[in-house]
């Protein structure tokens, strides 16, 4: 019997996806990104899980699509790219929309639609062998799984345009300087490192959390305006929480916060 291409594995009120396709540097065919997109749909619908971590298998990120796969399969029709197009679309509108935080995890390659992932991504970790690329116009293609819209915003036109264009390869350092990641990690500390952020994450209020996603999506294409009413809309919603509640007394009580973000080891406490 062959691997599960997806491993899921639950830590209290995270849930870990790690990609299980070793051999191919974890690159996405149909069945992986099925399981995925399955995956994280019941996330999503799951009110005990707080947090998603994706990481690959072996020592790899995500390689992207499953070029030698496309190979070995031949011509395809346009009605089958069609399909796979729309498989990958449900993806990203998977990772978009889920209303609670999605950490990468990222060692090795993150090539492509690997990269699409981590652009997708509320937090990314990388360690400091992370080797990455828009590599589509290599190939003919265009970004998919969403780069179009995300990096632009998250690196700028100008960057957006070089790293599409030239489809060069670019390192951790570089990631995190446009942006595209949050921290470099030694490579033997880049899953504790993600995953006691995910645990710090988890123990935050749910009802914020969804919400300040849901700004946050909306601020890319909304006006000053707008967004002052969403937030009157929502701040009242937030403040009734149990979890506000409890937080309000442990303030007044002098008590120790439910959530504060985990600092690194170099950093001073």
């Amino acid at each position: 019997m062959s691997a599960a291409p997806l491993l899921i594995e639950r830590d209290g009120g995270v849930t870990i996806l790690t990609l299980n396709r070793p051999t191919a540097k974890n690159a996405l065919d149909i069945e992986l990104t099925q399981a995925l997109v399955d995956a994280l749909s019941a996330c999503q619908s799951d009110p005990a899980i707080r947090v998603v971590l994706l990481t690959g298998a072996g020592g790899d990120f995500c390689a992207g699509g499953d070029v030698k796969g496309m190979a070995a399969r031949g011509p395809r029709t346009p009605e089958q790219r069609r399909d796979g197009m729309a498989l990958y679309r449900e993806l990203a509108h998977r990772l978009y929309n889920l209303d609670k935080p999605v950490i990468s995890a990222v060692d090795g390659v993150a090539y492509g639609a690997g990269v699409s992932i981590m652009l997708l991504s509320d937090f990314v970790f990388v360690s400091s062998r992370a080797r990455m690329a828009l590599v589509f116009h290599r190939i003919g293609l265009i970004p998919d799984v969403g780069a179009w819209f995300t990096l632009p915003r998250i690196a700028g036109i100008q960057k957006a345009r070089e790293l599409i264009f030239s489809a060069r390869e670019f390192l951790a350092d570089e990631a995190r300087d446009i942006g595209i990641a949050n921290e470099v990690l030694a490579p033997d500390d880049l899953m504790p490192r993600a995953l006691v952020v995910a645990q710090s994450l988890a123990t935050a209020s749910p009802t914020a959390m969804s919400m300040s996603k849901q700004a946050l999506r909306a601020s890319l294409q909304s006006e000053f305006g707008a967004m002052m009413d969403l937030e009157a809309m929502a701040q009242p919603i937030a403040g009734s929480s149990e979890f506000a509640a409890e937080a309000i007394r442990r303030f007044a009580a002098k008590e120790p916060p439910q959530f504060q973000w985990p600092r690194q080891k170099d950093q001073a406490s």
